[in-house]
């Protein structure tokens, strides 16, 4: 057996002789000529010259050996909907979508935009995307007019696919509101909108643009669609992440390399085999998503639970009932999930049979010590933390016990992951830290390895200029993440080195949020920082300074308008950006030369030792804070 040392390093080392015998795992049309063409860094293009299918692999190709064994599971808590699709079934229905798509003129290259909650016919829409070489970019249901609108732009899709509403907790939250307000303030408009009615919600149909699914599906029942065979460099999908400035950032993946390098990690990270069912707790507007509820399992012939709902209704056992049902082997979920079941009756987690599971993995956001030990205990299974971005689409950290087994350490995602060279450092002097427990930016030595992003959408420039711009002088991909490694050669996370917080697993960028509170009337300006929170791993926190003070003169007063700029945040970017509070001060703390001094807020915010302030303009500034934020 190789040990795990020689298998990262062979990565390295021997990366086309590596990549070359994990391009095995997937069927090509047409074999490629080259492994990696890194003629023209930082761009890699993997498997030049081949030509294969995402789809085919994440679904033809089975057909011949489990068509009948289930594909995709699709499970409503909410509508109490829960519906197996074949493999047979799920390949019938991504051509009835593909047909419709045609009848709308999607061609090969065209974006669709996918605004839609966690139901089946959302997978539908991005399997039938990568059917026909069109370009899917899903837009997390979450988000509101404003983010949706600079997204359709951005992309500029010829079709948009919607519902009436998502379920969320019981109550119905309406979508097309929401996107009929971001066409109108978008610039580019979309031919179709291609609208699935759940009945959950009514709506304004637009004619002449709005198509309903089910009359269109009703047609082509039986149409045929052959997969599009495409260029292995050809992009699959865009997916927006918030930036440290408000414009968002269409991460660009391409085909073959992400189709192989979820095949090797089902394999090596995860241990899924085929025929087995894989339950991932994410939503497919997020990285996770993508990866591991639609292309990972279903690239790997198994079957994957898509599931709309909370953890917690109608109770705490509901993700374990499912795991006992459906024979789950690999789990998927993030560490808030973990932190909001540990504040329920334990008991749940022993009322179902989990013999069948054979880790659970965690992604999305630090995984502090404290939930790792408590989940693990309980559940009595080995809790495995995976640290990525949604720029590399799939771990850049893990233990690949699928490889060799290895010991976790709680607190840390393990080692760098095979294809990825992983470097700690030094931020003033951009040397290597080889030293452990020495704290660094971690970054990776280019080519990354297939499945990362190709480049920004429609901007190479910003591409180079934010991920491999900021080490000085050398051309390498910055995480911007702080890391530790220890002897063993395991990474701990630290925390962001830019204006980027991770709330419940969610990346916001602060700048988007302070855009929006800025645009209240009575904002003359705002600071918002990540602040810890035990639940949510960080919170974002505002503080504002008032054009006119006399608007919050009460408690009263200023909750009303803390309540009223809370409503903005929500209405423009939706829920999931609304900070956890908005505070009212004199003035912001800044350097002489006016920068803000973000980390010294987010220091006080969390007791913690501010720093070096000798550039501070006005220290009152930062003690107003302090009295603000402090426990009362």
């Amino acid at each position: 057996m190789t040990t795990y040392a020689e298998f990262h390093r062979r990565s390295i080392e021997d990366r086309d002789g590596f990549w070359g015998e994990q391009a095995q795992l997937i069927d090509w049309h047409k074999p490629f000529d080259q492994v990696c063409d890194y003629s023209n860094p930082p761009f890699a293009k993997w498997f030049a010259g081949g030509e294969t299918n995402l789809c085919h692999n994440a679904v033809d190709r089975h057909l011949k050996d489990r068509a009948d064994q289930n594909a995709l599971i699709f499970v409503s808590t909410e509508t109490d909907t829960e519906k197996a699709y074949s493999f047979r079934e799920l390949h019938a229905e991504v051509q009835r979508m593909a047909a419709i798509y045609q009848s709308l003129g999607v061609k090969k290259g065209d974006r669709v935009l996918i605004y839609m909650p966690m139901i089946a016919e959302a997978a539908f829409a991005m399997l039938a995307c990568v059917r026909i070489g069109a370009i899917h970019s899903v837009v997390f249901g979450g988000f509101a007019s404003h983010s949706l609108a600079s997204r359709i732009d951005d992309a500029q899709p010829t079709v948009i696919v919607s519902a009436d509403a998502g379920m969320r907790g019981g109550k119905s939250v309406p979508y097309k509101h929401l996107l009929d307000e971001a066409i109108n303030l978008s610039v580019h408009k979309p031919a179709k909108v291609l609208m699935v009615n759940r009945g959950l919600a009514e709506f304004a149909k637009v004619d002449g643009r709005d198509v309903d699914y089910a009359e269109l599906r009703a047609q082509h029942m039986d149409t045929v669609v052959p997969c599009e065979w495409v260029d292995s460099t050809h992009p699959s999908y865009i997916l927006y992440t918030s930036g440290t400035t408000g414009k968002p950032k269409g991460v660009q993946r391409d085909t073959a390399g992400y189709t192989v390098a979820l095949a090797a990690s089902m394999k090596h990270i995860y241990m899924g085999n085929p025929g087995e069912t894989y339950f991932s707790t994410s939503d497919i507007g997020w990285v996770v998503g993508h990866s591991y509820i639609i292309y990972g399992p279903l690239i790997n012939g198994m079957a994957t639970i898509m599931y709309e709902g909370l953890p917690i209704r109608p109770d705490a056992g509901i993700w374990w009932s499912l795991v006992e049902k459906y024979k789950v082997t690999v789990m998927f979920s993030a560490p808030t999930a973990a932190r909001v079941l540990k504040k329920q009756d334990p008991a749940y987690l022993k009322k179902h049979d989990l013999s069948s599971l054979k880790a659970l993995f965690l992604a999305g956001e630090p995984l502090d010590e404290p939930t790792a030990t408590w989940i693990a205990g309980e559940l009595n299974k080995p809790i495995i933390d995976n640290y990525w971005q949604t720029e590399t689409g799939w771990p850049i950290m893990a233990i690949c016990n699928g490889v060799e087994p290895a010991p976790t350490k709680f607190g840390s995602p393990g080692k760098a992951v095979y294809g990825y060279d992983v470097k700690l450092i030094d931020e003033t002097t951009a040397e290597e830290i080889t030293e452990p427990g020495k704290k660094g930016v971690i970054a990776v030595e280019g080519p990354l390895p297939p499945g990362c992003l190709q480049t920004v959408w429609g901007d190479d420039e910003r591409y180079v200029k934010t991920y491999w711009s900021s080490i000085h002088n050398k051309v390498m991909y910055s995480t911007f993440d702080w890391g530790i490694k220890d002897a063993d050669g395991y990474f701990f996370i630290l925390g962001r080195t830019d204006d980027v917080i991770n709330v419940a697993g969610h990346r916001l960028g602060t700048r988007e949020i302070e855009e929006s509170i800025s645009s209240h009337p009575n904002v003359a300006e705002v600071a918002v920082v990540g602040m810890a929170d035990q639940l949510k791993g960080q919170v974002a926190v505002a503080f504002a300074v008032l054009k006119d003070v006399s608007k919050a003169a009460t408690p009263e007063d200023a909750k009303a308008l803390e309540a009223e700029i809370m409503k903005v945040v929500d209405g423009q970017l939706g829920a999931v950006a609304r900070p956890a509070m908005v505070k009212f001060v004199n003035v912001l703390p800044k350097t002489r030369s006016g920068k803000v001094l973000r980390r010294a807020i987010q220091a006080v915010c969390e007791g913690r030792d501010a720093g070096d302030l000798t550039t501070m303009e006005d220290p009152a500034a930062l003690a107003q804070i302090k009295d603000l934020v402090a426990p009362s």
